[in-house]
């Protein structure tokens, strides 16, 4: 991600009084809640913490970003992760539907096989001595296909879609300078028109898919193009960057063989990651009036940066999809999808070997991966 900062080694405890990893003037800006159980109260209590927060820029946006955002009309409303209420909870109930537990269990079949293809393209590279780069041939092939299969919506082309989803992360949660700002504003925008058309045609299809069941159930068309924004993001690139995460772990902390033998072994890589190192390790909240929360004074307009995941989470996983009524939809789809994508990869190439010492990893607001996955096999180096 140009124009992020990099950390290399082991992911950082993203407090936000960490020097180098957020600017001076976002950690000014927000206050940290890092206790699991205040994080866990603060999430639970929606009418005292709202959302309103949750989807806006880290950093204010320079006037020749926003015109170019508003040439395309670019607007994204209140609608599920940053909304509240009866119109919030509508939303959800139909989104909900989506991921239940029966339609995540009936796309194991297809993540099987999704795996097992990517893994028999990268063979005969690794036999001939390549180093491979599982981010980009295993990890980023699998979470597309699974979300269209349960949404119904179609995705632009996987090359456009990488650049669309981790420039807006960068957009709303970065924070770019001048120059780079309008590089990330006019791919949002670029991405927007696209989705404003397929939402347009996904909204008049007669085959069940979810623009169609939301325009059915009264949502207005700039809702949903607000929704399946960050529906596109949170359910495709966030899930690549876990799935990233998992398999550099297995590689570098020698749990790969273990994981290739055991569905259950690579769960509990994808556990500890979850609590540790998320892709999502924090989220944002503000106060709407005066409180207290665990004997801490909050005052009405603070906002808030929630810790999700890191080191002080080890051993508590469920933090990492949020909590209460604005609890990740999709988190049973990406904490088996991690599983299996792990299990299958380290089965099909038991005998991968990391290609490098450290880790290189990219950091936002409220999200991180690890920037590439390089392996190699010790049977195919001369």
């Amino acid at each position: 991600m140009s124009g992020c900062p990099v950390t290399r080694g082991a992911p950082l405890a993203h407090e936000l009084r960490t020097p180098g990893v957020y600017p001076d003037a976002v950690r000014r800006r927000y206050r940290a809640v890092e206790d699991p159980a205040e994080v866990r109260e603060v999430l639970r209590r929606a009418d005292d913490f709202a959302p309103t927060n949750a989807l806006s820029y880290a950093v204010p946006l320079t006037p020749d970003s926003l015109r170019a955002l508003a040439r395309v009309g670019f607007a994204l409303p209140p609608v599920l992760a940053s909304a509240t209420g009866p119109a919030h909870l509508a939303v959800r109930r139909v989104v909900a539907g989506c991921f239940s537990p029966a339609r995540v269990r009936a796309q194991e079949p297809t993540v099987r096989t999704l795996t097992r293809a990517a893994c028999d393209r990268v063979r005969g590279p690794l036999a001939a001595g390549a180093t491979v780069d599982l981010a980009t041939e295993v990890a980023a092939h699998v979470p597309p296909t699974i979300m269209e299969r349960l949404t119904g919506v179609g995705a632009p082309p996987r090359d456009r879609l990488t650049a669309w989803g981790r420039r807006s992360l960068e957009l709303f949660w970065g924070w770019p300078d001048a120059e780079r700002q309008l590089v990330l504003a006019r791919s949002a925008a670029d991405f927007y028109v696209w989705l404003r058309e397929a939402v347009s045609d996904a909204a008049a299809a007669e085959d069940g898919n979810l623009v169609a069941a939301l325009a059915e159930a009264g949502v207005e068309q700039r809702q949903i193009r607000s929704l399946a924004y960050f529906l596109t993001i949170a359910g495709q690139e966030t899930t690549t960057m876990l799935l990233q995460t998992v398999l550099a772990t297995a590689l570098h902390q020698g749990a790969w063989e273990a994981a290739g033998r055991s569905e259950r072994a690579a769960g509990e890589v994808v556990r500890d990651v979850l609590a540790t190192a998320s892709s999502v390790p924090t989220w944002r909240r503000e106060v709407v009036a005066d409180t207290e929360v665990g004997g801490r004074a909050y005052a009405a307009g603070e906002e808030l940066v929630l810790h999700l995941s890191g080191v002080g989470l080890a051993g508590d996983p469920g933090l990492a999809f949020g909590h209460g009524v604005h609890r990740c939809l999709g988190a049973g789809l990406a904490e088996r999808e991690a599983q299996l994508v792990l299990h299958e990869t380290a089965r099909a190439l038991p005998d991968l070997q990391p290609a490098e010492a450290e880790l290189s990893w990219s950091h936002l607001l409220s999200f991180q991966h690890v920037d590439r996955v390089l392996a190699r096999s010790p049977r195919g180096m001369p």
